[in-house]
């Protein structure tokens, strides 16, 4: 064989991969946006993500990329961030960081989809037109936090019986937070509890909260469920304890990081389901016909180290009942 037809023959076949390659469909993005940091995400919430996405057929960097967004707990970042997922073409968004997220997404787009993990009705939100048919370019997962007060402080109560005056700690910020201090105003009459309601948006406010609650010798603590508050878990866990503050939180990440009790939804379940949702998208699935799901699987974990520490002591009912006593 002559030599230019060699060289021929092997520039042809090093082409033959490459155009492969080329034809190769592109691999689907999806945009995550979330109100947090990085830093301070829980591990097992991004675990639940992956693991739903695997279970619709999808894995990061094999055949599904994401274009990660945080805000760093500031709000007024959240539409560019948007903003710039559109600007992306990505193929779905993901936001999970409240209603203030959502709202921010679905401002920039009626196009793409938009899969949501929030505390709050999306129907009264307008995010949706109806939990089964929401009938745009947005569903999700609805985690019901703010609407359990009752039972937490119900619970709360049978943990610290002599509690008459009661702080509840909620996020301006929030689409929830109303309706979580009227929830928790409305339970607290019928228990025959006083109840203050107090905004934190920075550190700062919250040490001031905690100043306020000690003046004041509030009896105990509501804590409500909201994106920021769950950033400061451990601070929020170790000045109640140091304060000597019983708390209850709306989930399991405070009661981990040293908070007394939670109970509320399993918040890996919710954000295994957002990885499933966003898979079913890419597959082609319609948000428009994809129901809102309701949180159903609800836990009570109690941190019996905690209790001993503020000389609490569990009653055999809520050890019971409890789905996790941390030891």
């Amino acid at each position: 064989m002559r030599r230019r037809e060699f060289i021929t023959l092997l520039g042809g076949a090093a082409a033959c991969p490459l155009a492969a390659r080329a034809q190769q469909p592109a691999m689907p993005v999806i945009g995550f946006l979330d109100l947090r940091s990085p830093g301070t995400m829980i591990e097992n919430r991004m675990r639940g993500f992956y693991l739903g996405l695997k279970d619709a057929g999808y894995t990061e960097r094999e055949n599904v990329a994401i274009e990660y967004r945080w805000a760093d707990n500031q709000v007024d970042r959240l539409p560019e961030l948007a903003a710039d997922l559109v600007r992306r073409q990505v193929a779905v968004i993901v936001t999970t960081g409240g209603g203030v997220a959502v709202l921010a997404a679905k401002a920039v787009t009626t196009t793409i989809p938009i899969v949501f993990l929030i505390n709050d009705d999306p129907v009264r939100l307008g995010l949706v037109a109806s939990l089964s048919r929401p009938g745009g370019n947005l569903t999700g997962i609805n985690i019901l936090t703010g609407e359990l007060a009752a039972k937490r402080l119900e619970l709360l109560r049978e943990l610290v019986p002599g509690a008459a005056r009661m702080a509840v700690l909620v996020s301006p910020t929030n689409s929830g937070t109303e309706t979580t201090v009227r929830d928790a105003e409305s339970a607290a009459r019928a228990l025959g509890l006083q109840i203050q309601a107090f905004n934190v948006s920075t550190i700062r406010e919250i040490d001031a909260a905690f100043a306020t609650f000690v003046r004041e010798r509030t009896d105990a603590l509501f804590v409500a469920g909201d994106p920021f508050l769950s950033d400061r878990r451990v601070q929020l866990a170790r000045l109640a304890a140091f304060h000597r503050l019983p708390a209850t939180f709306a989930l399991r990440d405070y009661v981990e990081a040293g908070g007394l009790m939670s109970y509320g939804p399993s918040i890996t379940d919710a954000w295994r389901q957002i990885g499933i949702y966003a898979g079913r998208i890419l597959k082609g699935a319609k948000p428009a016909e994809l129901p809102v799901v309701q949180s159903n699987k609800f836990e009570l974990v109690i941190n019996a180290g905690t209790a001993r520490m503020l000389d609490i002591t569990v009653p055999d009912k809520l050890l019971v009942a409890a789905d996790e006593v941390i030891e």
